[in-house]
């Protein structure tokens, strides 16, 4: 494990810079840290699926600044705008909500009346998901993909590891805010990094299976959970430290 530590420790370093955000090697933090704003932000997390070219692009046509427009004027500028599972009704029902939610309190607020419970990401992330569906009534399948639904729950009420999601676009989202270095962006300043969970992804998947950080199979909440506490063998207050690292050995084929 020592070997692993040291070759996760050496790209951390390594790509603890701004220059891993570029036009060459694109990601949608860049599109987030450049408006420094964590409902944008997770407007960029939530469409980070697929080619991170394609999403950067996607992310570079949208006008923030409808934000603060009337839904009427969000639905006419965004007629022409889609991204693979979402059709432009899907983008503009998105938009509308997140404004709707901005406009009504801080996103760390939201996510606070769930995570404070017992420090727990998943029940924050919950809150979040719940209130971008409850602010505007919409539903289509694009729009669920986008948004997410709650985690499912066993019958005492507690968020199931195996049988949910990784929920990876949120976790990304959370390693976001909470984190502060080059790269992320640590917009939030009363949630732990220690609390953060993987933003399982198939890069991320994959890479840590090799490294033998994982043996399960299955790509869930579990596995998820199961890396996290691998990494917190190598960081305990900071284990997402390595997520960016081990992405990009995945992206890079480095392994």
């Amino acid at each position: 494990m020592n070997k692993i530590k040291k070759l996760l420790d050496d790209e951390v370093e390594n790509r603890n810079n701004i220059d891993e955000l570029s036009e060459e090697t694109p990601d949608p933090l860049m599109i987030a840290k450049k408006n420094n704003d964590e409902y944008i932000a997770l407007i960029c997390a939530l469409f980070s699926y697929g080619n991170a070219k394609l999403i950067v692009k996607f992310l570079n046509s949208l006008d923030f600044d409808l934000l603060h427009e009337s839904d009427e004027n969000i639905k006419s500028a965004l007629k022409n705008h889609y991204y693979r599972f979402q059709n432009h009704e899907d983008v503009s029902a998105f938009f509308i909500a997140i404004k709707r939610l901005k406009k009504e309190k801080s996103l760390e607020e939201i996510f606070k009346t769930g995570y404070d419970k017992n420090n727990d990401v998943l029940e924050g992330i919950s809150k979040i998901i719940q209130s971008v569906l409850e602010v505007y009534e919409y539903y289509s399948a694009g729009y669920k993909f986008l948004v997410g639904t709650p985690p499912k729950r066993d019958k005492n009420g507690k968020i199931k590891r195996i049988g949910n999601a990784p929920y990876k676009r949120y976790n990304m989202f959370l390693r976001w805010m909470v984190r502060k270095d080059n790269l992320d962006m640590g917009l939030w300043k009363n949630v732990n990094t220690k609390d953060l969970i993987l933003p399982l992804d198939t890069h991320t998947f994959k890479v840590s299976q090799k490294l033998g950080l994982l043996t399960r199979k299955t790509y869930d909440l579990q596995s998820a959970m199961l890396i996290t506490e691998e990494l917190k063998k190598f960081n305990n207050e900071d284990p997402m430290k390595y997520d960016f690292a081990i992405y990009r050995i995945g992206q890079e084929k480095i392994l």
